[in-house]
């Protein structure tokens, strides 16, 4: 069976790698680089019941328990560890510091307040998003597939219009048995094709700090009060090898065409630069090493499209994540391999994630 899954994401990835385990050897047609956009600049926190009550749970679950998996499987290092995660609040405005209902951890602020455990080491954990990317498609690349670089300018269909038969790289044909749409919020170019709901792009700054101490396997989900009475909610997620990631500003520009021509904000870098100072002693001061922007992509109800495009035959999607793409890949990569190889998923139910809902 030929398959070309279009995005180098991780969502492409885990389709890839997830396909060459059945032996097929898919094609990746990613524009830019593997791990590019939102896939290589999130913070790659998971958690196992985060998504409880929510129509993805039971993906969310099985993609959990997989990542474990994966750890051993993939046998190379991209960060997989458990975590500790706090809720906290902080304030430029009042002090917060008598509504803790849990020790205030020696790397923050005393000014903080640490409002619960929200998530521990059999709960939550994290990966380094761009070399956990890397590691699924190299992995898939060394059992049969292939990563090719353009641009995916349109559909082939079949003779008579009703199917889809592979995919315009760059002006050249690319024949396929069948088709994934991957491509984060950029899959929305294919809606009109291929009868799909709008998918928009939500972005998002952080920043990577690398500060001079040691900070523990804690990840913060801050409720923060600024001195104009803003409240960003930064997120907070350091990794083992001593760098922090940062996030927690939001952007409205639209979406540009390319991954490689997203624009970064640096007032929007030196404002999370500046909370983190406050949140942490250990932050402060700590050498900025990335500023980054990333569009994670959404679609109206905020949950993933996984399945078979409505219109055309031979199409699939696995888009739309928002946050949670770096937690839901690899169940959506085998859920994804089942569809296409053996004509429904085994794994979970796909059914709520159905691209065709309304």
């Amino acid at each position: 069976m030929r398959v070309v899954v279009c995005g180098g994401g991780v969502i492409g990835a885990a389709v890839a790698y997830y396909l060459s385990r059945r032996g097929v050897g898919a094609t990746v047609v990613e524009r830019s680089a593997v791990a590019c956009a939102a896939s290589g600049k999130s913070g790659g926190f998971i958690a196992r019941d985060w998504c409880d009550g929510q129509p993805q749970a039971a993906l969310a679950r099985l993609s959990f328990a997989l990542h474990g998996e994966l750890a051993q499987e993939l046998g190379t290092d991209y960060g997989y560890r458990a975590l500790q995660t706090l809720s906290v609040a902080a304030s430029q405005r009042r002090d917060v510091s008598a509504y803790s209902r849990a020790p205030v951890p020696d790397w923050l602020s005393p000014a903080c307040a640490v409002a619960g455990v929200i998530g521990d080491e059999t709960s939550t954990a994290q990966v380094h998003p761009e070399r956990f990317t890397r590691a699924l498609m190299d992995a898939a690349v060394a059992h049969g597939a292939q990563l090719r670089h353009g641009c995916v300018d349109g559909l082939l269909s079949s003779a008579d219009g009703s199917a889809v038969r592979g995919v315009s790289v760059d002006a050249q044909p690319l024949h396929a048995d069948a088709v994934v749409i991957a491509m984060g919020p950029w899959s929305d170019a294919f809606r009109g094709a291929l009868g799909l709901p709008a998918i928009g792009g939500l972005k998002g700054y952080s920043i990577i700090l690398e500060p001079r101490t040691p900070v523990p396997a804690q990840a913060l989900f801050v409720d923060y009060e600024s001195s104009n009475g803003d409240r960003p909610s930064p997120e907070i997620v350091p990794r083992p090898d001593g760098r922090v990631w940062l996030c927690g500003m939001p952007g409205d520009d639209a979406l540009p065409a390319d991954p490689a021509r997203v624009r970064v904000d640096a007032t929007a870098c030196a404002e999370l630069a500046r909370i983190a100072a406050q949140l942490s002693p250990a932050l402060a001061g700590a050498r900025i090493v990335a500023r980054q922007a990333c569009y994670r992509p959404i679609c109206a109800d905020a949950m993933p499209l996984i399945g078979r495009a409505p219109a055309g035959e031979g199409a699939f999607v696995a888009t739309a994540h928002n946050c949670w793409g770096m937690l839901n890949a690899p169940a959506t990569g085998l859920a994804m391999s089942e569809l296409l190889l053996d004509g429904a998923a085994a794994c979970v139910d796909l059914a709520p994630l159905d691209p065709t809902r309304r």
